[in-house]
C-alpha cells in the first residue's frame, strides 16, 4: 500500500478550502433507499477519498452535495452555511466545483477556450460563450498558465472533443484551477485513463489541492492511486458510511475488509 503524500501548505494567495459537513443525509427514490444517515465532517483544505462497491451510493452522494439531487432528509453545510436547498449555480458561486464520470467540457471549443471561459468568469467577466476575451488579456494569460500547469499548452488550439480521454481529465483540472473553487468533487478522475496518463493526472490533482489550498473530495476505484494521495478515506456500503479514517486504519478495519475489500468489488 502506498504511503499518503503529505499536503504542502497552500501559498498565501491560494484559495482557502471550505469545510464540508454532511449531517444525517438520506435519499429515497420511488420507495427505494439510496442514501441512509450519511454523515461526514471534512476539514477545510483536506483531501478525502470515497470508496465502495458499485452501487454503494458514491455518485449519488456527489449529486446531492453538488445540488443535482435534493435529499429527503439531512443537511449539507459549506463553512457552516446550510446549502441543502441551494441550486447548482448558487453552490458554484459559493465555491463548489465538480467533475463528472463523463466529460462536461465544451467539445467544439478549443482547449484554450474551455479554460479561458472559466478564467474570464473568475476574473469577473461575461459568462457568454459569444464574448470571449481577446488573446493577450488577463483571462487568456491565466488560461495559458493553467494549461501549462497540467501539460496541455501544446494542445491549446485543438478542439476539446478531439483530445484523448486522459487529456480531457487534465483539461477539467485546468478549468478548475482557473476558477475560484474552494471545494472540489472529483468523480472517478482516473476512469478510462490510460496507464501512461495516471501519474500526470495524480500530479494535477496534487497541484489543484496544494496550489489553491482547496478541499478535495474524490471518488476513485483505483485504490492504490487513491491511498497514496488522500488524507482520509470514507467507505460507503449500501448507501451509508461504514468507516471514515486514515488510509492505514481503513485498510486494516475488519468491517471494511468484510464488506468491501473482501467482496472483490471494483
Amino acid at each position: 500500500m502506498s504511503t499518503p503524500v503529505p499536503s504542502a501548505s497552500p501559498s498565501p494567495t491560494a484559495v482557502r478550502g471550505s469545510r464540508l459537513q454532511i449531517e444525517g443525509l438520506g435519499l429515497q427514490i420511488g420507495g427505494a433507499t439510496i442514501l441512509k444517515d450519511v454523515a461526514l465532517d471534512i476539514a477545510a483544505g483536506s483531501l478525502v477519498g470515497v470508496i465502495g462497491p458499485n452501487g454503494a451510493g458514491k455518485t449519488t452522494l456527489f449529486n446531492v452535495v453538488s445540488g443535482l439531487l435534493r435529499p429527503t432528509e439531512g443537511r449539507v453545510l459549506l463553512d457552516g452555511d446550510d446549502i441543502t436547498t441551494a441550486g447548482v449555480p448558487a453552490r458554484a458561486r459559493a465555491g463548489l466545483g465538480r467533475t463528472f464520470q463523463t466529460s462536461s467540457l465544451f467539445p467544439r471549443l478549443s482547449v484554450l477556450e474551455n479554460v479561458r471561459l472559466a478564467a474570464q468568469v473568475s476574473l469577473g467577466g461575461s459568462t457568454s460563450l459569444l464574448r470571449f476575451p481577446r488573446r493577450g488579456d488577463a483571462a487568456t494569460a491565466l488560461a495559458l498558465e493553467k494549461l501549462e500547469a497540467v501539460g496541455l499548452s501544446h494542445k491549446s488550439d485543438a478542439a476539446a472533443g478531439d483530445i484523448s480521454h486522459g487529456d480531457k481529465r487534465k483539461l477539467e483540472i485546468a478549468v478548475l484551477l482557473a476558477t475560484e473553487v474552494s471545494i472540489v468533487l472529483l468523480d472517478e478522475p482516473m476512469a478510462g485513463v490510460g496507464s501512461g496518463d495516471v501519474a500526470g493526472l495524480v500530479q494535477n490533482i496534487r497541484d489543484l489541492h496544494q496550489e489553491k489550498g482547496c478541499t478535495v473530495l474524490m471518488v476513485e476505484h483505483h485504490i492504490d492511486v487513491l491511498m497514496g494521495l488522500v488524507d482520509k478515506v470514507a467507505v460507503m456500503y449500501f448507501g451509508t458510511i461504514i468507516a471514515y479514517d486514515t488510509p492505514e486504519r481503513v485498510m486494516a478495519d475488519p468491517t471494511v475488509q468484510s464488506a468491501y475489500l473482501g467482496t472483490g468489488a471494483a
